[in-house]
């Protein structure tokens, strides 16, 4: 992938109800805002992309850190997703950014959720990668916690060697921040990772939505994918092959091809999917 030479990381102080919550933000290239929201992989998991993106969109790509990920605080009173939600919307207001494009893979997905929600004059499309959030009876998404890492790495991806992790090789700081993103994840998305009263406001999502999911994510399957789209008004699903729950590592380039028929980058005009 490409190196964004223009990249720049800041810690902005965000107002919120529950005082003022620093995010660090990475920022990289120049063009039409993108909000680009990690899942418990953590930061890392995306930057790749994100280069990606900003060079070829070309876009202004931001990535922040979710509060209490990567070593960073995250303050008592943000312990939701839709309070985490808020803060992302608080960032958007700080920044002044309008019809910004926000991606968002696994509970990073379940965020953007929210934060289309909570800040329509704000988001202006919605791309959901492989995301959680709401519950469903018959197609549940796995068991994050109760699963070993080698579990989760089997279930999420196509081709799981790839991006098996020895955990003997850590060294024991890479080992606490690795733990604080697992508490994060859980504080932020419940044991169940799941929010029953999801599905039900889905309904109120009012912008372009595109769901993408890789057809071989057995944390959340496919058919789990589609009853998400099929609860957005007007959303587009595409299953992605060769790639599991985080497409943007194992199928980059075949979601950056999907991402600019969705998005005017260039000012062109989209296609909004099937």
């Amino acid at each position: 992938m490409p190196t964004t030479t223009n990249l720049s990381t800041t810690v902005h102080q965000v107002p919120t109800a529950h005082g003022p919550v620093p995010v660090t933000v990475t920022e990289r290239g120049q063009g039409r805002p993108v909000l680009l929201l990690h899942g418990g992989a953590g930061p890392d998991s995306v930057a790749g992309f994100a280069d990606l993106l900003a060079a070829r969109g070309p876009a202004r790509v931001l990535t922040p850190t979710h509060p209490g990920f990567a070593g960073t605080p995250r303050p008592d009173g943000i312990d939701s997703v839709r309070r985490l939600a808020e803060v992302y919307r608080g960032l958007l207001d700080l920044l002044d950014l309008t019809d910004v494009t926000v991606v968002g893979n696994s509970i990073g997905g379940w965020i953007a959720v929210e934060l289309a929600l909570a800040a329509p004059g704000r988001v202006g499309r919605l791309v959901l990668l492989n995301a959680v959030g709401p519950t469903s009876a018959e197609h549940p998404v796995a068991d994050f916690f109760a699963l070993t890492l080698d579990e989760v790495v089997n279930l999420s991806y196509a081709d799981p060697d790839r991006f098996r992790i020895n955990l003997a090789a850590l060294t024991e700081a890479q080992k606490s921040v690795a733990a604080g993103n697992r508490r994060t994840l859980q504080t932020y998305g419940g044991p169940a990772m799941a929010d029953p009263g999801l599905a039900g406001r889905l309904g109120g999502l009012a912008v372009p939505t595109l769901v993408v999911w890789g057809d071989a994510d057995r944390m959340a399957v496919p058919t789990y994918g589609r009853q998400y789209a099929a609860a957005i008004p007007g959303a587009a699903f595409h299953p992605l092959p060769g790639a599991g729950h985080l497409p943007h590592l194992e199928a980059p380039e075949a979601l950056l091809t999907l991402l600019v028929q969705f998005v005017p980058f260039a000012g062109g005009a989209t296609a909004d999917g099937e």
